[in-house]
């Protein structure tokens, strides 16, 4: 088992069910036809083990259906997307849309219809200047929306109207989500030592109770794991200039915050994710069944192309220094959690070359254009280890901003033709009618 470090938790603790693991280890659970799961499980120190051998519970790969599409080529500003910079939605359903190209926080209803625009920009109350990824509908129905520029949340009415202002601190912008949990609270991510060299920040979540005020912070998973990084600089002292990136395909750090009030994650050097639920107890899910997925030549050298581009705009001499590209990729790349506890891997895929106009020439000191891209598939289990099964996204489905996942319903934002951004509201088919 790798080292890892134990971390704080706040509220909601989803306790083990050793009756659930006890099934677990049979196999019997959650079968269908003769698609059975069989797991098998394990207790190492304070860590409970459920390991996926073969199976699933859904029969075959699950599809996302679409139900609700809001967004249009040409029509009134309001159905038109920029660029979406956060998705969220209300328990009655309700959808909330930040538009950064339009620098507008709109709200749509259930079947799509747009009812209103909140607030305006500016530095005034209830006004926003230059929200980030932070947006959020607490069980009330009150609207967050986190504002680096004017140091705060802003917290409205269901209605739009605007009720309290949450103080953060400013400058810093990041593309993770306001985290909720069953209780209530809210969860932004800080910079846990602003003085300490950029190098070395440490991250994790402030958390703010109902009401607003702030409580515990709590710092994120770390585990006793080294990134594969290549590093370009130029300058000296103050004029310096630093680019880090990770290697291409090599293994990562994740980590996220569930709704039922623990962090977990992982470092995808293993197909392993845990789930730290309490002091001194650890759920950690596994699949001995996964297969690597291969890297492709042209993929390799495209990536190598783009970093080298990238590295090179900091210092044109630059050559790689670290290690090379793989022969294979990680398990996976992210993970998600929805409203309900559900964990959804996003995996690594075989890429497939999409098909563009006939390009012109890279000139020298531009980065080119990726082509080679991975279709987006998950794998998406229950919050005590049950594998459900796989899930394919349609083609053009984007993880930016994090799809919002509430039992068999999930919201995502898609880019159709000429990359055109709509807000898609999904049905998850899978055969099954457990929708828990």
């Amino acid at each position: 088992m790798m080292g890892l470090r134990l971390t704080g938790r706040a509220g909601g603790v989803l306790l083990f069910n050793t009756s659930v693991l006890a099934l677990v280890a049979c196999g019997g659970s959650g079968s269908i036809g003769g698609h059975e799961w069989q797991a098998a499980h394990d207790t190492i120190g304070d860590t409970v083990v459920v390991r996926t051998v073969s199976g699933s519970v859904w029969r075959d790969t699950a599809e996302l259906v679409a139900e609700v599409t809001i967004g249009e080529f040409e029509g009134p500003d309001e159905y038109m997307f920029g660029r979406v910079r956060s998705l969220a939605v209300a328990p009655d359903g309700s959808i909330y849309v930040f538009d950064s190209h339009a620098n507008a926080l709109r709200k749509y209803a259930p079947d799509g219809t747009y009812i209103a625009t909140f607030g305006r920009e500016g530095g005034g109350p209830g006004e926003y200047e230059r929200p980030d990824g932070g947006l959020a509908v607490l069980p009330d129905g009150r609207v967050l929306l986190r504002d680096p520029a004017n140091n705060r949340i802003n917290v409205y009415s269901g209605e739009g109207e605007h009720l309290d202002s949450w103080r953060i601190r400013g400058g810093f912008f990041t593309s993770r989500r306001l985290y909720n949990d069953v209780s209530g609270n809210s969860y932004t991510m800080v910079i846990l030592d602003p003085t300490a060299d950029l190098d070395e920040w440490r991250y994790g979540l402030l958390m703010f109770d109902p009401n607003g005020l702030p409580a515990d912070t709590l710092p994120a998973p770390a585990w006793d794991f080294t990134p594969s990084e290549l590093v370009s600089t130029s300058g000296e002292g103050d004029n310096q200039s630093v680019s880090v990136e990770n290697v291409p395909f090599t293994p990562t750090v994740t980590w996220t915050y569930s709704p039922l009030g623990y962090m977990l994650g992982g470092t995808s050097a293993s197909y392993a994710i845990e789930l730290f639920m309490a002091p001194g107890r650890v759920l950690r899910i596994e699949r001995a069944n996964w297969e690597p997925v291969r890297i492709l030549p042209a993929e390799r050298a495209e990536q190598e192309r783009i970093i080298t581009a990238h590295m090179r705009q900091v210092d044109p001499g630059w050559r790689w220094n670290s290690d090379p590209i793989p022969a294979t990729k990680p398990p996976y790349k992210g993970i998600d959690v929805g409203e309900r506890g559900r964990i959804w891997v996003w995996l690594h895929t075989e890429a497939r070359k999409i098909e563009t106009e006939e390009a012109e020439e890279v000139r020298p000191g531009e980065v080119p254009p990726q082509t080679w891209l991975e279709p987006v598939v998950f794998d998406v289990f229950d919050p005590d280890g049950r594998y459900l099964g796989n899930v394919r996204a349609p083609e053009g489905f984007s993880r930016y901003p994090i799809q919002v996942i509430r039992g068999d319903t999930v919201w995502a934002v898609v880019r159709g033709e000429f990359d055109v951004p709509s807000v898609v509201r999904f049905r998850l088919d899978h055969g099954s009618k457990d929708d828990t």
